[in-house]
């Protein structure tokens, strides 16, 4: 047993002395690919979404130099065909490339050398007279083990893609390390006769170079086409609602928080990392997003692209965008155009995804509010104005102060006027849920609510615990307030709500693109408590 030969099964150990959820079926799937020509699986996900656990589950289980049996009995693996076949069968080879970087000299320049040199020393100690003293390349080493003792290698490589990211702009230090992958899996017969089966695991998707992947044999699982392994990227809703249940959790807290991401044949994905922190904490808070800071959002959705920063508006205001991801490179340097950046955002977990209907989107509220933080900058001054006058806009709203609201949306439109563009009733509906920020924290938002005789414009749901109205909001454009009211009692939305105890708050507004003088105001409301 060593470090990164063997490494043995203490690391999985750990993680079930936890709160764990059972992901052992990507075990099963692995070993439906070993000496198959799908052996080799890369499977790329957001930080803090099960990487690591699933690397140390996959090496526990495969590692021949430990008997892990009583670690899956019990789990869902333990009930496949495949369980005994390949239970601690096999040599195993796991490489964590962050861990190679901290412990480089030279910032991460010699962290190829470094790599090599360490396995190489564990295969000679182990593997007695199969690997030559003067060798120094990894794949020649693996392969002189095998031709000499018959012995394939299980390959598992964790934050693969750190290169990429820690050293964004050493392209020759990439390249070396694309050199030494394409050795150890694009070597022919060499390959398939040392490697039963790799699995890597990141961020990024394997690096492109102009339209082609760096290696092409990877059978490639993303945010953005996760497929059979879409279970794998998060905790479902299902295990989400288990775990409340075990440990007497509020479900629909936990779901407004932390769920967001869907897939096709998956609609409900959550933050594994910030669901089992609230869990043993006790507390619904932002757990993902505060474990780095927001900088590299910033950054990111502050580069000059034209578009960007409409969309990022667009998507605050609750909407979702189209986005081409075939153009990404899978880096964080090589961007050519908006679709780029948000692509990235894609595959950092920052937004969601929906691939039948092209669109992304914010997923959830830990995310909405990494971007309000991130908004609080100089150069998005204006946004961030706009999100903390919607506070006020919220108060005043809920005391039925209509001048007060008034006066608030005349604020929040004289912020900037590119960012709320008001040209007819979908804009000003869009403009209004971004004024209306704050108020999701305690309000689920409905656009388009189904109710009595037709749809109202926004309804506005209190979440559980809290004892705020419901609130009806109808928009018009050009018209007047009193109609929006009118039409909220004709079309009886009110009537279908009486599950919501409570007061009930109709609320009509009115934006006239024509209003004069110098004390005009161009919104108009009238709230009417019911």
């Amino acid at each position: 047993m060593g470090i990164y030969l063997n490494p043995g099964n203490k690391g999985f150990r750990t993680i079930l002395n936890g709160i764990y959820v059972d992901k052992t079926g990507l075990i099963d799937f692995i070993n439906r690919t070993i000496n198959t020509p799908q052996k080799l699986t890369s499977f790329s996900r957001p930080r803090r979404f099960g990487k690591s656990f699933a690397a140390k589950m996959l090496c526990a289980y495969y590692d021949k130099s430990c008997d892990s049996r009583s670690l899956f009995e019990g789990l869902e693996i333990a009930n496949k065909d495949s369980f005994e076949k390949y239970l601690n069968k096999y040599d195993v080879i796991y490489l964590d490339i962050t861990w190679f970087i901290a412990r480089s000299k030279n910032k991460g320049e010699n962290v190829v050398l470094d790599i090599q040199t360490a396995v190489i020393d564990e295969l000679r100690k182990a593997f007695l007279n199969c690997v030559d003293e003067d060798e120094t390349f990894l794949p020649d080493a693996l392969l002189s083990v095998s031709h000499n003792v018959g012995n394939q290698f299980i390959v598992v490589i964790d934050e693969w893609d750190a290169i990429f990211r820690e050293a964004k702009n050493d392209d020759a230090l990439q390249k070396e390390y694309i050199q030494l992958l394409r050795g150890l899996f694009k070597g022919g017969t060499a390959t398939d006769e040392t490697i039963a089966a790799a699995y890597m695991t990141g961020i990024l998707p394997i690096k492109k170079y102009g339209t082609e992947s760096a290696l092409t044999d990877f059978h490639e699982y993303t945010m953005v086409a996760p497929d059979t392994l879409a279970p794998y990227v998060g905790f479902t809703g299902q295990e989400v609602i288990e775990l409340c249940e075990k440990y007497s959790f509020d479900f629909e807290r936990m779901k407004h928080w932390y769920d967001g991401y869907s897939f096709e044949n998956l609609d409900s994905v959550y933050n594994p990392n910030s669901v089992m922190n609230a869990i043993s904490r006790g507390a619904i808070r932002n757990y993902w997003t505060s474990s780095e800071t927001y900088e590299s959002l910033k950054n990111y959705i502050s580069m000059n692209f034209g578009g960007l920063k409409d969309d990022i508006i667009t998507m605050l205001g609750g909407k979702r965008v189209r986005v081409v991801v075939s153009t990404f490179q899978n880096d964080v340097t090589s961007f050519n155009n908006k679709d780029d950046v948000l692509t990235l955002l894609i595959h950092l977990g920052y937004l969601g995804y929906d691939a039948a209907s092209e669109r992304t989107f914010i997923p959830n509220q830990e995310v909405s509010d990494a971007y309000a933080d991130a908004v609080r900058e100089e150069e998005w001054k204006d946004v961030g104005d706009l999100i903390r006058q919607s506070e006020d806009l919220l108060e005043a709203t809920l005391h039925g102060n209509e001048e007060a609201v008034v006066d608030a949306l005349e604020r929040v439109h004289a912020l900037n006027s590119s960012v709320l563009q008001y040209n007819n009733e979908a804009s000003l509906s869009s403009a209004i849920m971004i004024a209306y920020y704050t108020a999701r924290r305690i309000y689920k938002i409905v656009p388009e609510f189904p109710q009595g005789k037709g749809f109202a414009d926004l309804v506005f749901l209190p979440r559980r615990g809290s004892d705020k109205p419901v609130m009806i909001v109808e928009l018009k454009y050009d018209k007047d307030a009193d109609t929006a009211i009118r039409q909220i009692h004709e079309n009886r939305y009110e009537g279908d709500l009486k599950k919501y105890f409570g007061n009930l708050l109709l609320v009509g507004i009115n934006y006239d693109k024509d209003a004069k003088g110098v004390n005009a105001k161009r919104h108009s409301c009238v709230i009417e408590k019911v």
